[in-house]
């Protein structure tokens, strides 16, 4: 696969992924911290059952969170050659990987390259000779002439001030080393899709472009996206460097649009992101609802109807889409100042006969059944047609297929007059029904509270 120097090519497959996002270490109830003397516990082995419920849901992609050796959470690596022993070890992943791919699954790991924990072997090599061990230079800024507030004999950098994780100099010649033949393992070894790159925003470009060439010349069509909160997407996202990056500004707007009863909100980002002059139109961004890092989106919700309409949107509007486990039973979580345990719960399948909201996951699966069969809600253009505070509707367009998608928040069914439509009559692939005619451009509908529809235009 090649790379335009005027679009970016994204991988394929990408077009028709729809990502179930685990955060192993939560969801498998993993202990908090790891001793590193313990035998590998194969929690790893409990995911089996969970591929049938992802693939009922319609989803056909996996990202599965931190799964090599780390000293808690998984993103203070110790071992990128070795899983984690509070996971199980590198069979056990290797069979469930397998597993995913069996079923007909692409299955993308954390990249975690930014920083490392205080126990990563190099770090301790530096920790144990001090200036005399080969690793002074895998790491930004150590300083021999100060302390660090562990009181180590020297100062080093810390990711976002968090001196838990020792940001890595991955200009070093050394580091990428490591790093490029640990990818090059992992893709040998386990068949992985790609990666999701944690800390994207804080990695050298040079870095960012040296590490994609890498993996499409091993995998051609490897998926790189990256973790980018702020700023603009297209400085990592472009011809040069990633294929995507997470769409936050999107997942603001997801949920704060019926938090505040205001779809002018996610009306603006969406024309501003993909409209006809939008600046990420021609890329698949990374859509979610919610994640490990942030409350869970039933949460943030005045009203848990808005879950419905909300999930239409996810599904419906440009990007890769994602569910995290757990979220489509409407899940609860909050993290605080000092935790984001709340976030990443331990859960089997049995707890969806006591989940807040257990037909949220029937309705998923209903959109996530939309975007596989209508190619316009996968890589359609996006036009807006109609938005006020509680309702929203625009077109999907993708070759010949237009696709009208609306959602109303209010707590009542509303009608609505729609213009400049195509085609003398739109048919509900959501809810079934008798087709609405289409006169010289305009259609009547009404739309059941906290829901939507899925018209295509004939």
């Amino acid at each position: 696969m090649t790379r335009s120097t005027t679009q970016i090519m994204t991988p394929q497959w990408i077009d028709d992924a729809r990502f179930y996002h685990i955060y192993p270490l939560g969801l498998l109830g993993a202990p908090a911290r790891n001793d590193f003397s313990a035998d590998p516990v194969p929690r790893l082995e409990a995911l089996h059952p969970w591929i049938e419920h992802i693939a009922g849901l319609n989803l056909n992609a996996v990202y599965l969170g931190p799964v090599f050796e780390s000293t808690a959470h998984g993103y203070d690596t110790a071992d990128y050659f070795r899983v984690d022993r509070r996971l199980g070890t590198w069979d056990t992943l290797r069979d469930v990987i397998a597993a995913m791919k069996a079923r007909g699954m692409r299955v993308i790991l954390d990249g975690v390259f930014n920083h490392v924990g205080r126990d990563f072997w190099a770090f301790r090599d530096v920790l144990a000779h001090g200036q005399a061990s080969a690793y002074t230079g895998w790491f930004h800024n150590i300083d021999f002439s100060r302390t660090s507030p562990y009181g180590d004999p020297f100062g080093y950098e810390g990711w976002a001030g968090c001196m838990d994780l020792v940001k890595l100099n991955t200009s070093h010649p050394g580091v990428r080393g490591h790093l490029f033949d640990a990818v090059s393992t992992w893709i040998a070894d386990f068949d992985i899709d790609g990666l999701r790159l944690d800390a994207a925003d804080a990695l050298d470009h040079d870095f960012l472009r040296a590490l994609v060439a890498h993996c499409h010349t091993i995998k051609p069509d490897f998926w790189l996206m990256g973790e980018v909160v702020h700023g603009d997407y297209r400085q990592w996202a472009n011809p040069a460097m990633l294929d995507a990056t997470t769409n936050y500004e999107l997942y603001k707007g997801l949920y704060s649009s019926h938090a505040d009863r205001n779809y002018f909100e996610i009306a603006y980002s969406l024309n501003r992101e993909f409209g006809p002059e939008g600046m990420y139109r021609n890329l698949r961004l990374y859509t979610f609802a919610d994640n490990h890092d942030v409350n869970r989106v039933a949460s943030d919700l005045d009203d848990p109807a808005h879950l419905y309409p909300l999930y239409l949107l996810q599904f419906t509007v440009p990007g890769v889409p994602s569910v995290y486990y757990g979220s489509e039973w409407g899940l609860t979580g909050t993290r605080t100042r000092s935790s984001d345990a709340a976030l990443r719960p331990a859960l089997t399948l049995d707890a969806a006969t006591a989940a807040p909201h257990p037909a949220l996951a029937n309705a998923i699966r209903r959109f996530a059944a939309l975007h596989r069969d209508l190619p316009a809600l996968r890589h359609g253009d996006f036009r807006q047609v109609h938005v006020d505070h509680e309702q929203i509707a625009f077109e999907r367009r993708a070759g010949d297929q237009s696709v009208i998608v609306a959602t109303n928040a209010a707590d009542h069914p509303v009608t609505l007059t729609l213009g400049r439509l195509p085609g003398s009559r739109l048919r509900d692939a959501l809810n079934g029904g008798p087709a609405i005619p289409v006169h010289h451009g305009q259609a009547t509908v009404t739309l059941n509270s906290a829901w939507g529809a899925v018209w295509v235009a004939e």
